[in-house]
């Protein structure tokens, strides 16, 4: 039973994303609405909209809250496999979302203590300037990169002048022999 429920809420969930659903619920809306004054803006008319929309939203918020939790799942063992698999890394944090708020802000704390250690200061300086010269290098990169592709451009749609009057002069110098 379980096996089907995921099998059905993440088909449902991957069709519900879709821009073509997002289309068709937009022109449901749209139906709705040009049938406003046909119907006369009725009671009955407003109560279709409503309790579809509404039921709708019910049944979604069970299969997207599934999804989520599969996802959310998936994540945490990528995580936890790359913690066993960092040379360095301190298993411990395995299963972190298993804790307590209370222990989870207790190591908040500890990593934000960790990070205003001198020592981190410099490291995380470094590492910014790193990224800030990698970025400059890039961008010069890109500018020469410009830069050329318009010359060539420029060059490409040059016209181009033949001399005439020096090509009828070869011509009749390679025939004279």
């Amino acid at each position: 039973m379980k096996n089907v429920f995921r099998v059905i809420a993440n088909r449902i969930s991957t069709w519900t994303g879709s821009a073509l659903t997002f289309l068709g619920a937009v022109g449901i809306v749209v139906i709705w609405a040009f049938t406003g004054p046909i119907f006369h803006y009725s009671d009955t008319w407003q109560l279709v909209i409503n309790t579809g929309t509404t039921i709708i939203t019910f049944l979604m918020v069970f299969l997207i809250q599934n999804t989520q939790n599969r996802d959310g799942k998936a994540v945490q063992l990528k995580l936890d496999e790359l913690i066993r698999a960092t040379k360095g890394a301190r298993n411990t944090y395995v299963g972190l979302e298993d804790l307590l708020d209370e222990e989870i802000q207790e190591l908040d704390n500890e990593f934000k203590k960790i990070t205003e250690s001198p020592g981190t200061v410099r490291s995380l300086n470094k590492l910014r300037e790193k990224i800030a010269e990698e970025n400059e290098r890039r961008f010069g990169l890109k500018k020469a990169a410009t830069s050329m592709l318009q010359n060539t451009i420029a060059i490409a749609a040059a016209p181009v002048e033949i001399n005439a009057e020096k090509s009828d002069e070869k011509s009749h110098k390679t025939s004279d022999k």
